[in-house]
């Protein structure tokens, strides 16, 4: 097929790299990585890198976003490369959402340890400071998601934490507080469902507290889920247990864990 004169692509090709081609330009920036499996926060019209002496271009279709810059892509090459579409994606998105679309990026080893730093160094020095909330490890954009949260309400969330009995958890707050996101993708069927329930009360004879988020709720409802994480570090604590109950003392299990309430910090 030929979407612009002088440009033909193999009739197969995604849909959205058609369109970018016959916009004059190549696929870019959460358009690519969304195309490519790496998180991005909600539903995006197409992003398109253009060069910015480029000259009869057609009309730019509607909702479709052009990025005027210039590329170190090959002249026929129908995608920017990954760190550049990276670079694209970090100014184009909030700084949450972003930081969770690094941690995908790396995650699924798209850039490497020096990707990261080259990212960085092509971004304004206003961004530096969300290079030290990166984490490889999230397997999820919900998990980086929540993360942030609970760092900005003071908690210590760790991440892909590996607990006897029960296995890996997606993140482990404070010593006591296990939070799982979970999506429909993996979570629709019985089987898993039971598995999870199975795991739930295994963490619980241990003396876990577990709560499952769903992920339609951290994406498109993040403060109510903000403050069902801040009223359960608050009330739900060991040592609000312990106060609530009645009881003087603690157990030796509550002894090691925080017993301050969490105060809020405006990291992000």
């Amino acid at each position: 097929m030929r979407p612009r004169r002088g440009r033909y692509l193999w009739t197969h090709t995604h849909d959205s790299v058609k369109l970018a081609v016959g916009e004059g330009g190549r696929l870019d920036c959460v358009s690519l990585l969304a195309l490519l499996g790496v998180f991005v926060q909600g539903s995006h019209a197409p992003h398109v890198q253009v060069h910015p002496h480029s000259t009869r271009l057609p009309p730019t279709a509607v909702g479709t976003v052009r990025h005027w810059r210039t590329s170190h892509a090959a002249d026929d090459a129908v995608i920017t490369p990954v760190v550049e579409a990276l670079v694209q994606a970090v100014r184009c998105q909030t700084p949450r959402a972003a930081i969770a679309t690094l941690d995908s990026a790396w995650h699924l080893r798209l850039v490497d340890e020096a990707g990261i730093a080259a990212i960085f160094a092509a971004l304004p020095r206003r961004y530096r400071r969300l290079r030290g909330l990166l984490d490889r490890r999230a397997e999820s954009g919900t998990e980086t998601l929540v993360r942030l949260m609970l760092r900005a309400l003071g908690a210590r969330p760790e991440l892909q934490v590996k607990i006897t009995g029960v296995g890996f958890v997606d993140l482990l707050v404070d010593g006591w507080l296990i939070v799982e996101c979970d999506s429909e993708a993996h979570h629709a069927d019985w089987k898993q469902i039971k598995a999870d329930r199975r795991r739930d009360a295994a963490a619980a004879a241990q003396g876990y507290m577990t709560l499952r988020l769903l992920a339609e709720d951290i994406l498109y409802r993040p403060d109510w889920v903000l403050g069902v994480l801040r009223n359960t570090l608050t009330h739900g604590s060991p040592a609000a247990r312990v106060q609530n109950s009645g009881r003087t003392a603690p157990t030796a299990a509550e002894k090691r864990l925080p017993r301050r309430p969490p105060t809020e910090s405006p990291e992000l």
